[in-house]
């Protein structure tokens, strides 16, 4: 490895450090929600943070937006929002000479970071009005295209539990969300530190480390680190493996999996790959790297059979079964998926 991309790496790995330190000021715990947060921010990728109410998926999002020194924008998605009150509209102005003329009011989607806080809850029809600035990071709107500020990113989260008044996200925008993190109870110690903090104050105290700068430039090394053509094929073959009807699926898959990934299943799972590669200082991609976000990655992609639920079956125990039937070697101790960390050696 050369002196410039062993210099780059270090300059990865020290800012990733640095905006984990600033986060844990306003965050306790989640270690592995914070990592996949960050892994999917810096190679582009949108998140969907799950969780019961209370447990910081907004006060995450917030402090992430203010360590990045990006502009920073929230939507509370509600019933009654309109697609407008995302995108913007167009309204009539009239000049001196009294003439008419329209104008674009570009709305809270034209920021760098976009906090959409309980997304199932509006209509589908405002959902939809994500999916262009989700994929393609512009907006048409009034016959016109609006090319998004880079980098752009979308951070949702949703509450598993309630589900009155609320509307399931279709698989089309749910594949546009790079990983889907699930926040979890915090434990006694955690929660009793989480209540010291806020009754000290309920503002994000993470001070500013990094703009967008930086962190296009940590995407573009992160994209030169190269991965063997058979840990390629090997991420190809898990999500292959998530499709039964396929000749080659095997029994995992037949016997829980309803619909299999998309191919952008794998675009993710090498992406994240090599952004773990270069924080644990290495300039080649493993298997264990893949492996690492085959939950983040599959989880909110594939559907299980109706059979699987009834048995009550979850998703990261399938995706852990179906990595131990498709990989190399087997987890070195039994995981439901949802508990390893990604960025912890097997």
């Amino acid at each position: 490895m050369d002196n410039n991309i062993n210099d780059r790496i270090k300059f990865f790995s020290g800012r990733f450090a640095e905006i984990k330190r600033e986060i844990s000021k306003d965050i306790i715990g989640q270690t592995d929600v914070v990592d996949g947060t960050l892994t999917a921010i810096i190679a582009g990728g949108n998140v969907l943070l799950e969780g019961v109410p209370g447990v910081g998926k907004t006060r995450l999002v917030r402090s992430i937006g203010r360590s990045l020194n990006l502009q920073f924008s929230r939507i509370q998605f509600t019933p009654d929002l309109m697609p407008a009150d995302v995108t913007g509209t167009n309204i009539i102005e009239k000049d001196d000479s009294g003439k008419s003329s329209q104008r674009f009011v570009p709305g809270p989607i034209f920021a760098n970071i976009i906090l959409a806080d309980e997304i199932n809850r509006a209509t589908p029809k405002t959902q939809s009005a994500l999916l262009e600035a989700m994929q393609e990071h512009r907006v048409t709107a009034g016959g016109k295209t609006w090319v998004l500020m880079e980098p752009f990113f979308v951070l949702a989260t949703q509450n598993p539990i309630e589900q009155d008044g609320t509307y399931t996200l279709p698989e089309a925008q749910m594949d546009r969300f790079m990983f889907k993190l699930i926040m979890t109870f915090p434990s006694q110690e955690e929660l009793r530190d989480i209540v010291l903090i806020t009754q000290d104050t309920n503002e994000e105290r993470a001070n500013q480390v990094i703009g967008g700068s930086d962190l296009l430039q940590m995407r573009e090394t992160a994209k030169e680190i190269p991965i063997l053509d058979d840990v390629l094929m090997y991420a190809v073959r898990i999500v292959t493996a998530t499709h039964p009807e396929l000749p080659t699926a095997p029994e995992t898959t037949k016997n829980n999996i309803r619909f299999g990934a998309s191919p952008r299943s794998v675009q993710a799972l090498v992406t994240a790959a090599r952004i773990r590669a270069m924080l644990d200082g290495r300039y080649n991609v493993s298997y264990e790297d893949i492996e690492a976000f085959a939950a983040p990655v599959l989880r909110h992609r594939i559907k299980l059979t109706y059979d699987a639920i009834m048995e009550k079956r979850t998703i990261d125990q399938v995706i852990a079964a179906l990595i131990s039937e498709v990989g190399i070697r087997r987890f070195s101790k039994p995981s439901s998926g949802a508990d390893r960390n990604p960025f912890r050696r097997p």
